[in-house]
């Protein structure tokens, strides 16, 4: 079941809204260089990629869109990036089919606008391992931007924070993107430990 607003627009006007580093710099926890990764909606690879290569644990990245999911393995072949899986899958509708705690981090970016977004954190509390890292990064709700589903639609980090906590996880804390994301917040959020 593909979200509502979550058409995919050309990819180098895409990638015009992020400082892809940058944000990863803030949001990617390096818990010793190799842990396994899942993005959820990893969309043209532009953060699960470079993500690829600050770990060699696997990097997970699924889609729904069977043409993002191809262009996602072309591109990790042709990095030479070996620990990259790209799969489609309505992770929403499924589940993402990845084990019971076994991801060091997942990246939900640019989804929580989904029509049931307890759904999809759920998933992601899921397959995280105790201590986990879940990052989040969303459009902005306070002011207009060239991109993104409806202001009306956008969670505020707010309700993010409340979904987070009603998901499971703990130690929820917001994160200033700055320069790296202007248009989108940012949080990262741990499973439990015990």
């Amino acid at each position: 079941m593909k979200g509502r607003e979550s058409g995919m627009p050309d990819e180098a006007y895409w990638t015009s809204f992020f400082q892809t580093e940058g944000i990863l710099d803030r949001l990617l926890v390096t818990q010793g260089g190799c842990y396994n990764l899942v993005e959820f909606g990893c969309g043209y690879g532009t953060f699960c990629l470079p993500a690829a290569k600050r770990t060699r644990g696997t990097v997970t990245a699924l889609d729904i869109e069977l043409e993002m999911v191809k262009l996602v393995d072309e591109r990790a072949k042709a990095d030479g990036l070996l620990n990259v899986r790209a799969e489609v899958r309505d992770f929403v509708e499924h589940g993402s089919g990845v084990s019971d705690g076994s991801q060091g981090h997942a990246m939900v970016f640019n989804l929580l606008h989904l029509e049931d977004p307890l759904t999809l954190l759920r998933e992601a509390n899921r397959v995280l391992q105790p201590g986990g890292i879940l990052s989040v990064i969303h459009w902005r709700s306070d002011i207009e931007t060239p991109r993104g589903p409806p202001l009306a639609i956008r969670p505020k980090p707010e309700q993010c924070a409340t979904w987070l906590s009603a998901a499971g996880f703990d130690s929820v804390v917001q994160v200033d993107l700055g320069p790296a994301a202007p248009y989108h917040f940012g949080i990262l959020a741990q499973r439990p430990t015990g």
